[in-house]
This record gives C-alpha cells, structure tokens and sequence, in this order.
C-alpha cells in the first residue's frame, strides 16, 4: 500500500511541477506579442493509480484570431489612406491663407479686378501678372507633390512586397517544422511556440494583405488570397515580386496591358511556376498593398486630373470664345449652326444626340492636324461616356463641314451655312430617328503665345511651358495634352514681358480701355466651363458646369472632405482593431490574476503529495526499525 501511495504522490509531484513551470512560463510572457497561453492536460494512469504530465496545449481562440487579422489589415489600409489623404490636403495649404490654393486664386481675381479701375498703371499690370505667376507656380507645385506622394507609395509597394514575400518564406518553413515536431514528448513546449511563431508570422503579414488561412490535420497552415490563390502550401511558398518604376509622372498609369503600364504590379510566382498578377485579379483587397495601389492608381490620378482640369479651365476660360448652335431646319431635317471659325486642334464639339427610343448621349467631334492616336480614349475627354470622333481639320476652315460629314457618316447632313461664311457649319439630322439636342465648341481664339493683339479679349495669358510656351487648346496631337498640364502651366512669356497686352488687345486700343481687363475677370468668375466627370467634381458620371474659381473652391472642398472622411474611417478601424485585440487577449491571453489563483492551487497540491511522500517514508523507517 505505502508503495502505491509513494508512486502516486511522486507522479503528482511531477505533474504538478511541470504545470508550476507552465505557469511561470506564462506569467512571464504575458507582455510578450504573440504568446498565447500555455495549459497542461493531466493523463490519469490505467487504473486510476496515478497521473502523467499530458500534453501542453494553446488556448487559442480561432475565431477571434480570425477577426483580429481582418481588422489588421483594415487597419493597415485606412491607416495608409488617412496618412496619405491628408498629405495631399496639406498640399493644398490651409483654407483661407494667402498661400493656399484658393488664397492665390482670389488674389489673382482681385488683382485683375484692380486693373480694370486703372488699365495705365504699369503697376496694376505687373501685379496682375506676378499674381498669375504665382497662381501657375502654386497649381504646378500642388501637382509635382502629387506625383511625388505616387512615386513615393511605389517604393512603398515595393518594401511592402518584399517583407510579405518573406513573411510567405518564414510561414511555409515553420509549417515544416510544426509538421516535424508534431510527436514530442509529452512535456515538449517547442510545438506550441512553433505555433505561436507562425501565428504572429501570419499577423504581421496580414498588415500587408488580407489572407485566408485554413488549419491542415497535419499541423501545417495554408494560406489563400481572397480570390483563392495559393500563398503557402505544407512547405511551399509562393515568391511575390514587384515590378517598381521608380519616379511617377501624371502620364504613366496602370493597365492590364503589360506594353501600357507605366506603374509596378504585384505579382506571385507559385511553386508549380505559374504567376498571377494578384493586382490585375483583384486579389488583394486589404492591407497596406491595397491601399498603395488604390492611392496611387485611383485616388491620386484623380487628384491630378483635377488639376489638370483647373489648369486647363484657367487658361482656355481666358483664351477660348464660346462657339453654341442656333436651331436650323431644311428639307424636314433638324439640327444647328454653328459657327467654328478659327477651330484648333482639340477645340472639341460637342453634339447632344437622342435616338428614336429616347437615349440620350454626348457625341464628341475632336478636331485633328492627323497626328491624334485613334480611337481616342473618352475618359480623357470631358464625358467618358461620350463616343468620340475624330476630325481631320488640316484642310482649313473651307473643309470643316465636308470632313465632318465623313466622319460622322450617315445620318448626318453636314454641309456650310447658308451664308458661306467660312468655318460656319449646318448639322442636320432626320428627328424620326436620330434627333440633335445641342451644339457647342469652345474655339481657342489666339493661335500663338505671341498672338497678343486678338482683336478681343480672348489672351493666352497662361500657355503649356513644358510643350515650349504653346496656347493650350485640349490638343491630342501626339497624345493628350492636357495630362501633366498643371504641372507645365507658365505664364505667357509675351505678356510678362510686355504686361501692356492685359489691355491692348488691337493696335488701336487705348491706354485706358477697360475692355480686355473686365473680360479676364468676366471669364474667371463669370463664365461657365464645363469640367470632366473624370475629375469626380459632382459625380463621376457627368461633366461639371462651373466658373474657374467655382472649380477652384469645388477641388478644395472635396480634398478636404476625403481627407476628414479618411480620418474618420481610420479612427473608427482604429476601434475595431483594439476591441478585436481585446477580445483575442481575453480568450487567448495570459491573465496574471488568473495564472497566480492557478499557482495557489498548485503549490496547495505540491504540499499535499509532499505530504504523502514524507508519510510514506516516516511508515518505512518504523517498518525498518521493527
């Protein structure tokens, strides 16, 4: 009997030892990222006679773990996005403040409206043209900043890829390890902190992107894009690379098309050797990645056109007569004239079109010299939904009507007005089946930088610097011109050095004429442009209708409203990413309280086996003294 009871105190006292030091362990990494508590599961012996130690098993919560990765890698994304949205909104300068966007652009108004109470001084002339060169100089600085936060979120691509990439190697290797060490002895802790290495592994890259990971009967770990791509297999790892093109420019963006793309891609390259483009297959959904790649191939690219809008708007609102269809009818057909005298190269006509079921839509005429790519792309014109149709204008103003005809086919009567005036064009169409809605052009008046003396008050006051101090006029001669235009826009070298042109605008203009001065200030607060709905000013369907400075303060107020939007998502990730820690830590965590009760316990079960074994030896000293 005394041998019995010796046996089964000594296994309790082993037992209850191992389970001590269990929870010294987790005691002493309770502050530790990653660990997840250790318990020791006794095994009673055949017989009920005694215990052995067991096995040391995690208590993991799957689904907590599960959720906390989700919100990691929410966090990431809204992270990056907020970070990001609101260096673009610093670019822009505080509301309000000299030096912001919308502070030069009023003190350009106001300092044209000085020039028209006096058109002689010299000094209302050259304030006049300091303040448009600090309005070209601003637009262009907030649009070089832009491309340099693209630029800078490619590198990012790039160190982000590479650590997740390696992140794939470590998971695949310790899934190797766990598979090999699966079978220890009973006592063994290494399979755990296998486990526990592997999980905060796969945390971690889930900053990166979001993966799906299932747990194998073997021990190992599989992990799968949201679209279902294999990352990690048993052993096996995916090797993720990216292409990075270092410095960004407005004109290179992402395609499908590897001929086209001007931007890295994240591409994985799988065991088996197949490679997927996780961007093009929309694989990766959240994390860092993804917000990289959605900041600079949408969010970014937007804010570029907007500024390419604003610079575009601020010099043809300057340069350009609006050109609008008068009704006209012969012959039971329908349409407009419209007077296109002086059309240039990208000067576009826009024709209102209905069908006989009541469609609606926007036909574009875009006017050629013959070097424009075809087709041109309609979301680089004002109405992507637009079918757009190039015209070849090189003949001159006696061949517009005819090389409009051509290219509009049949359906369409084209043909000069009535009163021969060159460049006055008659559309008509039979109402029955395709009836016309609307005309208009905007037509750039001067045809050179140096073509000061317009005879109105259309100036090239603003030009394209970058493309040698050109008018502006929508060109697609070699591609579009106005993509990269904010950050080429200059003032025209002509009217910096001679500042005369704000007021004389014929050889005949007097000193004192307010003519040209109010028409500069008309043409900036007064008159309506139309905007490209790829800028996302008032929707992303259909142009805007606005002045330049309504433009102006519309591009400030929605880069302040993505900022505060992107602020206030992040901060709410922020509190779905801590309760889900919280809620992780709770089931999964090491409770200090909770391991010192289990130590009391514990050390209560030590004295109580001690105890037994120093009865058992006192009964054998007397049975030896017998």
């Amino acid at each position: 009997m005394s041998l019995n009871a010796l046996n089964t105190a000594t296994a309790g006292l082993q037992v209850t030892q191992a389970a001590i030091g269990l929870v010294s362990q987790n005691v002493a990494n309770a502050g530790s990222a990653g660990y997840v508590k250790r318990v020791l599961t006794p095994v009673a012996q055949l017989g009920n006679s005694g215990v052995a130690t067991g096995t040391i098993t995690r208590t993991l919560d799957a689904v907590s773990l599960k959720q906390l990765r989700l919100e990691t890698a929410g966090a990431s994304y809204t992270g990056l996005t907020a970070k990001v949205q609101g260096q673009l909104d610093a670019l822009y300068g505080t509301p309000g403040s000299s030096a912001a966007l919308d502070g030069v652009m009023n003190g350009f108004t106001q300092a044209l409206q000085g020039l028209t109470t006096d058109p002689t001084s010299a000094a209302s002339r050259a304030a006049a043209v300091g303040a448009a060169r600090t309005v070209a100089t601003t637009i262009s600085g907030i649009a070089n900043g832009v491309q340099d936060l693209r630029s800078g979120l490619e590198a990012q691509l790039g160190a982000d890829v590479a650590s997740a990439s390696t992140l794939l190697s470590q998971i695949a290797a310790l899934n190797t390890k766990v598979v090999g060490a699966t079978g220890n002895s009973s006592g063994d802790t290494s399979v755990a902190e296998l486990l526990d290495q592997r999980d905060q592994a796969i945390n971690t890259l889930s900053q990166y992107l979001d993966v799906q990971v299932s747990e194998q009967h073997d021990g190992s770990a599989t992990l799968l894009t949201a679209s279902g791509a294999t990352l990690v297999d048993h052993g096996a790892a995916a090797t993720l690379a990216f292409d990075g093109r270092g410095s960004l420019n407005a004109a290179v963006q992402y395609t499908t098309d590897p001929d086209t793309r001007g931007v890295g891609t994240v591409t994985a390259t799988t065991p088996a050797g197949a490679r997927i483009d996780l961007i093009a297959t929309g694989a990766i959904r959240s994390g860092s990645i993804a917000a990289a790649v959605s900041l600079r191939d949408d969010t970014l690219v937007q804010a570029q056109r907007q500024l390419d809008d604003l610079a575009g708007g601020l010099s043809r609102a300057i340069s350009d007569r609006p050109a609008t269809g008068t009704a006209a009818a012969a012959n039971g057909l329908t349409g407009f004239d419209i007077d296109l005298t002086g059309l240039q190269a990208g000067n576009a006509v826009t024709l209102g079109v209905r069908n006989a079921a009541g469609a609606g839509r926007n036909l574009i005429l875009m006017p050629t010299n013959g070097a424009a790519p075809d087709p041109i792309d309609p979301r680089l014109t004002d109405d992507p939904t637009a079918l757009v149709v190039p015209v070849d204008i090189s003949g001159g103003p006696a061949t517009f009507a005819g090389a409009i005809g051509a290219a509009l086919g049949p359906g369409f009567t084209v043909s000069a007005t009535p009163d021969g005036a060159a460049g006055s064009v008659r559309l008509l169409t039979d109402p029955a089946t395709l009836a016309l809605t609307g005309a208009a052009a905007s037509v750039t008046v001067p045809t050179s930088a140096a073509d000061t003396k317009t005879g109105s008050g259309q100036l090239a006051l603003f030009v394209d610097g970058g493309n040698g101090n050109t008018v502006f006029t929508g060109s697609f001669e070699g591609g579009s011109h106005l993509t990269g235009l904010s950050q080429r826009l200059a003032v025209n070298p002509a009217v910096v050095a001679d500042t005369s042109a704000l007021v004389n605008y014929a050889g005949t203009t007097t000193s004192g004429d307010t003519a040209r001065p109010q028409y500069l200030v008309d043409a900036l607060t007064g008159r309506n442009l139309t905007f490209s709905a790829g800028s996302g000013i008032g929707g992303v369907s259909a142009p805007r209708s606005a002045t330049v400075i309504g433009f102006a303060q519309s591009v400030i107020d929605a880069r302040g409203a993505a900022s505060a939007e992107a602020q206030q998502l992040d901060e709410g990730q922020g509190i779905a990413l801590s309760s889900a820690q919280s809620r992780f830590g709770k089931e999964s965590g090491v409770s200090v309280d909770e391991e010192m009760s289990k130590l009391i316990q514990l050390q209560t079960a030590y004295s109580a086996n001690a105890r037994v074994l120093t009865a058992a030896r006192d009964m054998l000293d007397t049975l030896l003294r017998l």
